[in-house]
């Protein structure tokens, strides 16, 4: 993949649009967090009601940091260990984070990605970006550039080619208050 793609993908996160990514497993669909404008469109392309929530994908841990709440050093260890790679974990939302990211909740689900270009995209634009998968609710998620295009046609802003990284089922995502599995 070219940085000049990249680059691009980046612009458009930061002008408002919505990007499809490669990630760990399957396709995602990514926005601007804070910007709700942004974050309506994309539910809207997915169907999606607001409640469920959203995970944010960074390159780093501290890309993640502004959106969380406090979480001792003892507590995150796991979380740490665990990254970068294919853990989605919820952890303590801060009091700041948009309603809309956390479904309502006081958790936010994250994860620092090992995908070297969800990564990327990540670093370029310099924060976390909303992942969720690219598909229309209660379809199975997109595991290519093809079938991103037959689900949204022309009415994403980029698509950032690339392949994903192989898994074949979407990272898992496990609370870090009870250390509960909630999808495997």
């Amino acid at each position: 993949m070219s940085r000049l793609a990249i680059e691009r993908a980046s612009r458009v996160l930061g002008a408002g649009g919505v990007v499809a990514y490669p990630t760990e497993a399957v396709w995602g669909l990514g926005c601007e967090p804070e910007n709700p404008h942004a974050f309506v469109r994309l539910l809207s392309l997915k169907r999606r009601p607001l409640h469920k929530g959203v995970i944010l994908i960074a390159a780093d841990y501290s890309q993640l940091e502004p959106y969380l709440g406090q979480i001792s050093s003892a507590a995150l260890k796991p979380v740490l260990k665990s990254w970068p790679g294919p853990s989605t974990w919820l952890l303590p939302a801060a009091a700041r984070t948009p309603a809309y990211l956390t479904g309502g909740r006081d958790t936010l689900a994250v994860r620092v990605t090992a995908h070297p270009l969800a990564a990327a995209l990540c670093r370029r634009y310099g924060g976390a970006i909303v992942s969720t998968s690219a598909n229309v609710s209660d379809r199975p998620a997109a595991r290519s550039a093809l079938h991103v295009r037959r689900y949204f046609d022309d009415r994403l802003d980029a698509i950032l080619n690339g392949d994903t990284g192989g898994m074949q089922r979407p990272t898992p995502i496990r609370e870090l208050a009870t250390g509960k599995l909630l999808r495997s």
